[in-house]
């Protein structure tokens, strides 16, 4: 078996916003960033050695438009197919994540305002549909797709055969990626205890290293203290009543 290796792709700032390059046979990216950001995405796949017309797949991790909002570009400047899950159809297909934005906390609170997070950027129509594990090793790496609910209902994050796993919005670092290497929840969760138990999933297949949306890459002992922390934190939360989680249905396709 080939070995993968994940290299990141800044997309904002040094942390702030992250995809990645997949190298194994063909290479696959991960995640398509913010609007206007596919040129500077294969550009830095260029500056890796890799010709953007032998990409073999581009991967969405969920419907927020910082990671899908230039899968559409990416797709015409590589010509590869993008995979997406059938429970985040609805934003790929118009271009709007779901609204409203549940904050996971005060940044969150403050990001809800932001008017960039509410736009409507370039739709797509996902090439790959996701609806369950999906082995990627025809598409070049020996890595697979593993659908991770709770941050999005069509969330997902990719796991390599080392180890690696690709988290997307799983978890974060503190303040939108500005404190390297400290878990956090990311600004919004649409159900913080979905997601808590997607996570906690990932962790009992024993990952090397969590490569996240926004941060530097997550040792996951230390995620899986912050994880229990954050248990004993949401479980109050919801013996009070005071935990909100979105309740409308998924898009299906």
């Amino acid at each position: 078996m080939s070995r993968t290796k994940v290299v990141p792709i800044p997309v904002m700032g040094r942390h702030n916003i992250n995809a990645y390059l997949l190298l194994g046979r063909r290479p696959v990216i991960v995640d398509a960033g913010t609007p206007g950001s596919g040129r500077r995405i294969a550009a830095q796949v260029a500056a890796h050695g890799v010709d953007p017309s032998d990409v073999s797949l581009i991967v969405v991790t969920h419907g927020h438009i910082d990671h899908f909002g230039s899968a559409a570009e990416l797709h015409r400047l590589t010509g590869a197919p993008v995979a997406g899950h059938a429970a985040d159809l609805g934003p790929f297909r118009t271009g709007r994540a779901r609204e409203p934005y549940l904050p996971t906390g005060r940044m969150g609170r403050v990001m809800a305002r932001n008017k960039n997070l509410h736009l409507r950027v370039e739709p797509f129509e996902p090439g790959v549909l996701i609806t369950r594990e999906t082995d990627l090793d025809d598409f070049g790496v020996a890595a697979r797709i593993m659908p991770t609910p709770g941050h999005t209902p069509g969330s997902v994050s990719v796991l390599t055969g080392q180890g690696d796993l690709v988290a997307g919005d799983l978890i974060a670092n503190s303040f939108f990626g500005l404190i390297p290497g400290r878990p956090a929840n990311p600004p919004f969760h649409d159900d913080p205890l979905l997601n808590l138990a997607s996570l906690r999933r990932m962790l009992a297949l024993n990952p090397t290293r969590l490569h996240v949306g926004h941060g530097t890459p997550l040792e996951p002992d230390r995620v899986r203290r912050w994880a229990a922390r954050e248990h004993r934190r949401l479980t109050r939360l919801a013996a009070a009543g005071r935990l909100r989680a979105r309740t409308d249905e998924a898009d299906t396709p």
